[in-house]
């Protein structure tokens, strides 16, 4: 368009210089022939203003063609605008979308690692309950047996009384007729009749001394001992003897001795983390974690509980599993029992009753691969054990190693429920299953055993609330 208007533009600057020579040298000519030449001029002027009219037409055409065409362009700048404003909304949303989806995505995951956990805790339940129903129904069986059994042997001693009741009333009924001399001894002395089904084994014992006495008194000599011949004579107890209330055994002394000691007569058990409350930021991170496979595994700490409610205190995560080892308490079907987890889903189930009394307590969780054995030690007391538990299975390394709080992926995805609340102090894990010896030299603060892989001294406080504290002893301990 601008190549037209410049085509236009030389013509007429062309034109002009032509016209205005073809004018002067008219004027120079001679005066005879000026009429035609001024009419030819005329038709000049007429066939240029004709020209212009036609070139100005064609001017404003071009003109005008030049801004429809400038709008053109401006509209189609602004449509590209537009289009990539919206493409780069589309992108945005595309983006958040997809990041809603992985969390989707992760959620369902985790709900899903959930489940089937409830489903395998559930399987448990349910045989276990199986199990202890089978027992109680043996249980009531034995104890039907045992009562039938009981019923037919105090109707053999109903009748054993009833005939020695007749056989001694009927003694007595001879007696004054064959020794008249008894009536001397007083009306005490003299029997009562009785009917036989009235008779009790303290009337028997009070008969046969009548009988002792009148013999007695006969022969004119001291009662004699009559507790060989007479049969179903019981001998008092001697002194000091003990007796058995209720079925309730006396306590062995030995498991008397292993009460535990007192929490300020342990000292030097080095430091102390306090949770103070279920916060998710309150983690403690041991890091290096294992840096090596484990077959066997000893976990020993002194821990006071601040809630009535066990959280979590241990908990071992990998790519693969978040669950690889973890002791926690959540889940647990019992109240005050710990599940210790190796390899979701297996788990046990282990008392900790006793630490729900606010006090500190020590315990010990050993396991190992052979035979899949595991004891479950507190204050020095083996309080459970069990066997073919995760058997030849091995704790990879790797991962990562959090106290206080439970992991649904590798050092994160924590919950406020599964929170850890208290105290933990003299913390240390082992690479191999510690005897109940090292158990109690640990407890009572006598020897640390040797080849600890992790103290609270390489432990890393990540935020939170979580207070570190070196105590001397437990009782000054927060």
């Amino acid at each position: 368009m601008g190549c037209s208007w410049r085509k236009t533009s030389s013509f007429f600057l062309v034109f002009v210089p032509i016209y205005l020579h073809g004018a002067s040298s008219q004027e120079a000519a001679p005066v005879g022939p000026r009429k035609p030449f001024f009419e030819r001029l005329r038709r000049l002027e007429e066939q240029f203003r004709r020209f212009q009219e036609v070139t100005w037409t064609h001017l404003q055409s071009i003109a005008s063609n030049y801004n429809v065409s400038y709008n053109v362009d401006v509209r189609f700048r602004s449509l590209a605008e537009e289009s990539q404003a919206v493409a780069q909304a589309v992108n945005r949303s595309q983006a958040s979308v997809q990041g809603e989806l992985a969390q989707l995505k992760a959620w369902v995951r985790k709900m899903q690692r959930r489940g089937r956990k409830v489903d395998t805790r559930l399987r448990a339940l349910d045989l276990t309950l199986g199990e202890r129903s089978q027992q109680r129904a043996r249980e009531r069986k034995a104890h039907k047996a045992q009562r039938d059994a009981l019923q037919d042997s105090l109707a053999c001693l109903e009748g054993l009384i009833h005939s020695q009741g007749a056989r001694l009333a009927a003694l007595e009924g001879r007696l004054p007729v064959a020794h008249p001399g008894t009536a001397a001894l007083g009306p005490a002395l003299v029997p009562t009749p009785t009917q036989p089904e009235e008779l009790s084994p303290t009337s028997l014992k009070l008969q046969r001394d009548r009988q002792e006495l009148r013999a007695a008194s006969e022969h004119g000599g001291p009662p004699q001992d009559s507790s060989a011949p007479l049969q179903g004579r019981r001998e008092p107890p001697a002194s000091g003897s003990h007796r058995v209330l209720s079925g309730t055994a006396p306590k062995d002394p030995r498991q008397q001795a292993w009460s535990p000691q007192e929490p300020g007569e342990i000292c030097g058990v080095g430091p102390t983390l306090v949770f103070p409350n279920a916060s998710t930021k309150n983690v403690v991170f041991l890091s290096p974690g294992f840096v090596t496979a484990l077959r066997a595994l000893s976990f020993c700490s002194w821990v006071r509980m601040a809630s009535g409610r066990l959280g979590t205190l241990l908990s071992y995560a990998t790519e693969d599993n978040d669950n690889k080892l973890v002791l926690h308490g959540r889940d647990s079907l019992l109240p005050g029992s710990i599940h210790f987890v190796i390899g979701d889903p297996a788990f046990r189930e282990l008392p900790l009753q006793l630490l729900l009394d606010g006090q500190w307590h020590h315990i010990c969780v050993i396991w190992t691969s052979t035979q899949g054995r595991y004891w479950l030690h507190v204050d020095r007391r083996l309080v459970a054990t069990g066997s073919r538990f995760r058997e030849g299975y091995e704790i990879p390394p790797g991962g990562s190693l959090v106290l206080g709080q439970e992991q649904d992926s590798v050092g994160g995805g924590f919950d406020s429920s599964e929170a850890f609340v208290g105290s933990m102090s003299g913390l240390a894990i082992w690479d191999r299953a510690l005897v109940p010896g090292e158990v109690a030299n640990l407890a009572i603060g006598k020897e640390f055993p040797t080849g600890a892989i992790l103290t609270l001294a390489i432990a890393a406080l990540a935020g939170g609330f979580v207070q570190r504290a070196n105590c001397t002893c437990l009782e000054r301990c927060p």
